[in-house]
């Protein structure tokens, strides 16, 4: 049924003069959307990774400082925390750095919003992926003579990132989708550029119709590829034990 909906909107989207006309349009947009969402996940990964870490970590100020970034963050919705971001956080760093906020194009403005933002989420999945690794493995790589970082590196870590890759591919898929926000701060993603398009022509219906199926290709590709890849991971697993 879903495949079938979206050949429908794919057709009117490719063939039907008016709604082409939209998505020749909004398709400029695209590679900014694929873009935004690809650095500001790949920078969420390193903050999530080093807040993850301080959230378990022995020294008492790295885990408090990475706690209450975690929860500052998961306590406040994503809009307002991306307007912040945005008006609150980015200029008050430029303005201590002494640097010309209009150096920083609003996209960037845009992927460091989306990165602080998905760092506090992916901080609780590596957690939860290094915790799931049994106390025994560090204990010993610490007999074995590695430094805890070199544990941590080398024997944790590893084996951890079977529990933590299917979350991150939902992450990512989410920080896809959540780049339509970016619209709220005109950066002319598909989104804005479904706006604008309505805006001048009137055509809303179609420009909404299309938008929507640039989403649905988007997500729906990414999440058969996530499930075949999680499929690829279960066999090997089961291969491994057998």
């Amino acid at each position: 049924m879903l495949a079938a909906i979206v050949g429908v909107f794919g057709y009117y989207s490719l063939f039907v003069e008016r709604y082409n006309d939209a998505f020749e349009f909004m398709k400029e947009g695209l590679r900014l959307t694929i873009e935004m969402a690809l650095w500001g996940f790949l920078i969420a990964l390193a903050i999530g990774l080093v807040a993850g870490l301080g959230r378990i970590s022995r020294n008492v100020v790295a885990r408090n400082v990475a706690r209450t970034y975690i929860e500052f963050i998961r306590g406040v919705p994503t809009l307002p925390m991306i307007f912040f971001v945005n008006y609150v956080i980015v200029p008050s760093v430029v303005d201590f750095l002494n640097l010309d906020l209009q150096s920083i194009t609003p996209q960037w403005r845009a992927i460091f919003a989306l990165a602080l933002i998905y760092g506090g989420y992916l901080a609780e999945v590596f957690r939860g992926g290094i915790q799931s690794v049994t106390k025994g493995q560090m204990e010993a790589g610490r007999s074995l003579g590695l430094s805890y970082r070199a544990t941590m590196r080398s024997i944790i870590l590893p084996q951890a990132l079977r529990a933590i890759i299917p979350p991150l591919g939902n992450d990512f898929i989410a920080i896809l989708k959540d780049t339509s926000l970016l619209s709220l701060i005109a950066v002319r993603e598909i989104t804005q550029n479904a706006k604008i398009y309505s805006n001048a022509s009137f055509d809303f219906r179609e420009s909404y119709m299309v938008l929507t199926f640039m989403y649905l290709v988007l997500v729906l590709g990414l999440s058969f590829l996530l499930s075949r890849f999680e499929a690829r991971m279960t066999r090997y697993e089961a291969g491994e034990r057998s």
